[in-house]
């Protein structure tokens, strides 16, 4: 077993060494042809370069909701943003060059047209709340890519994909750290936790999923419609391409760590997180 398919620990991932660049991808190795014809793969690979390249949208809101910690907001403008920037740029690079057909820009400028009015949802109602939530979005990001690196044909998008989720770990960690120094100061009860991390989950899968698969779709397929019926039949054709390569253990201790359960109860707890787990599945 890889060391980070485990629950996170301080020793897990790139502690102490420099971020890496998109120059450390061997981007001249990409198997075209082992990823190319699979359309399951294009919108894996696509959306994510989208949605990534959209973290400034909703960044500003989270950095506002956070003033005056100059430990949290200095850590949001300096690390977290620009890695999160970087995924969607190493994204788009192998998107281009595996499927050079796909039009890029022009569906990024019209997804971002489209979504920019989602990202001024509200926040959780307290910073500890709020840093739950944002665990649960670590612990779906991390599993995401760490899916995409097992299930992939190609070991360039198997490389990168692996780097992205040891970053998403290690931002995981982050969020988890200032979670804890909330709870500390806001003392929160875990009946207040627990709401927090389900509302977070149910919105995988959400208004945004749809959107951006939209505008993926509409790009690849021009001219055809786009529905609720489409949008379903291609996440279960990408959910049947990965779901044997889902890291159902990481993800189920990731998204149990804020509650702080006992052993007992962790135990009891796993097969119920485990079946809801799934839903962080693409």
């Amino acid at each position: 077993m890889n060391r980070c398919d485990s629950a996170p620990s301080d020793a897990c991932p790139a502690a102490g060494r420099p971020h890496w660049s998109l120059d450390d991808i061997p981007w001249h190795e990409i198997r075209h042809e082992a990823v190319a014809r699979t359309e399951a793969f294009f919108y894996l690979v696509a959306t994510a370069s989208l949605m990534e390249s959209a973290t400034d949208l909703y960044t500003e809101n989270l950095i506002d909701y956070f003033a005056g910690d100059e430990e949290v907001t200095s850590w949001l403008v300096n690390y977290w943003l620009p890695e999160e920037l970087q995924h969607g740029e190493a994204l788009r690079r192998y998107v281009q060059a595996t499927w050079p057909e796909f039009d890029w820009e022009p569906a990024r400028r019209r997804f971002v047209e489209e979504f920019k009015p989602f990202c001024d949802t509200s926040l959780e109602p307290t910073r500890s709340q709020e840093m739950a939530s944002r665990c649960v979005v670590e612990t779906g990001t991390a599993s995401y890519y760490r899916t995409l690196s097992r299930a992939s044909p190609d070991p360039v998008l198997a490389i990168l994909t692996r780097r992205i989720a040891e970053d998403e770990v290690r931002h995981y960690k982050h969020f988890y750290r200032y979670f804890r120094k909330y709870r500390d100061i806001e003392a929160p009860r875990r009946t207040a936790i627990l709401p927090a991390l389900w509302r977070r989950l149910k919105m995988t899968g959400g208004e945004d999923s749809f959107i951006v698969l939209k505008h993926t779709y509409g790009a690849h397929h021009p001219g055809e419609p786009f529905d609720i019926n489409v949008y379903r039949r291609v996440r279960r054709e990408c959910r049947r391409l990965v779901r044997e390569h889902f890291p159902h253990e990481m993800t189920v201790r990731m998204l149990l760590k804020p509650l702080d359960l006992g052993p007992r109860t962790q135990r009891l707890t796993l097969p119920v997180v485990a079946a809801v787990a799934r839903l962080v599945v693409p």
